[in-house]
């Protein structure tokens, strides 16, 4: 299981757990409770926070709402390709739901995925397989079977004609909502198997999907393998991400983040430099990619974008960028129309 601190997740992931929660008459400030997500993270669509936030989330959901039946499948319900980003894009635009899949646990990190996922072929099945073991036990069950709603509504989804689950199979016994699983996926699953596993035939895993789009793939797989890597930082450079991306913005000084990070300037700085980069570079590399981002999909006038960046003005903006690319904002924007 990826750890827990440094593995990053979209705000829009609590937002889906939030809005479910509301539908059972269950209150925002009840779901956040401890979980240090705050008011404004929730409306800012970049904001970006750890697992162990989201697990006290979660925990505070399945508090909050103790004999709902079936509570993590109807949750994982909730979820569809759009929800992920550039994860789900990647998912839509792949040839195949076996190619989805591959790039799915490619890059499973982007995903609100706890459980160990893979794909076999068996019995002219496709099947994905989903392991639990490494998610705390009081929260086990109910990650698992939202893991596999989410991979029930993904596969029905991304197939747009319809993909028929074959198979649903579980390790454990049945639990007293089994009827209520069973009613929400259309079939009855097997129980006391050796997966937990979602079964399509072979025949629909191949199958062309009606989204695909060969000059995106490439474009998505690459814009997939840079969320991970920004996501997954490691270290004092990972904590300085979480900061800007996160609580503190694009426009947090060194001596606020390492307030946040409850050292000083100076030991922010050794340690920075100790992992061979420095506060500056951290900066600006997130700046130049939300700004590349912005430029090539947004017709955002370059005095708002500067100020969405955290600089004064146009002119500072303008100055930087060139440094990053040697050409202009203008010149960027008109080269990738």
């Amino acid at each position: 299981m990826p750890n827990l601190e440094t593995n990053l997740h979209p705000i829009v992931i609590s937002q889906v757990m939030i809005n479910f929660a509301a539908s059972f008459g269950i209150d925002k400030d009840t779901c956040l409770l401890g979980t240090g997500i705050s008011e404004a993270q929730l409306y800012d669509g970049e904001a970006l926070i750890s697992r162990s936030q989201e697990m006290q989330l979660i925990e505070n959901l399945i508090l909050a709402l103790p004999n709902e039946p079936a509570l993590g499948f109807k949750l994982g319900l909730q979820y569809s390709v759009s929800t992920f980003g550039v994860w789900g894009f990647a998912l839509r635009t792949s040839k195949t739901l076996r190619k989805a899949t591959a790039i799915a646990l490619r890059y499973l990190p982007l995903s609100t995925a706890y459980c160990t996922i893979r794909s076999f072929d068996k019995a002219e099945l496709f099947n994905i397989s989903f392991d639990p073991s490494g998610i705390p036990t009081p929260l086990r069950n109910f990650l698992l079977e939202r893991d596999m709603a989410t991979g029930v509504k993904l596969l029905t989804e991304l197939s747009l004609a319809g993909v028929s689950l074959s198979r649903i199979e579980f390790q454990g016994p049945p639990p007293e909502y089994a009827d209520d699983i069973a009613a929400l996926v259309g079939i009855t699953p097997i129980y006391h198997s050796h997966h937990n596993m979602l079964g399509v035939t072979v025949e629909e895993a191949d199958r062309l999907l009606p989204t695909y789009d060969a000059q995106l793939v490439r474009l998505m797989d690459e814009q997939c393998r840079y969320q991970l890597e920004r996501r997954q930082q490691t270290g004092v450079t990972g904590l300085v991400r979480q900061q800007i991306l996160g609580p503190l913005g694009l426009v947090a000084s060194l001596e606020e983040v390492a307030k946040a990070l409850a050292m000083s300037p100076r030991s922010l700085r050794r340690k920075l430099e100790s992992e061979g980069t420095h506060y500056k570079s951290v900066l600006d590399q997130e700046r130049q990619q939300i700004a590349e981002q912005l430029l090539r999909g947004s017709n955002m006038k370059l005095d708002e974008l500067a100020f969405h960046l955290g600089y004064t003005d146009s002119a500072s903006f303008s100055r930087a960028f060139r440094r990053w690319t040697g050409c202009s904002p203008g010149e960027f924007r008109n080269q990738k129309k």
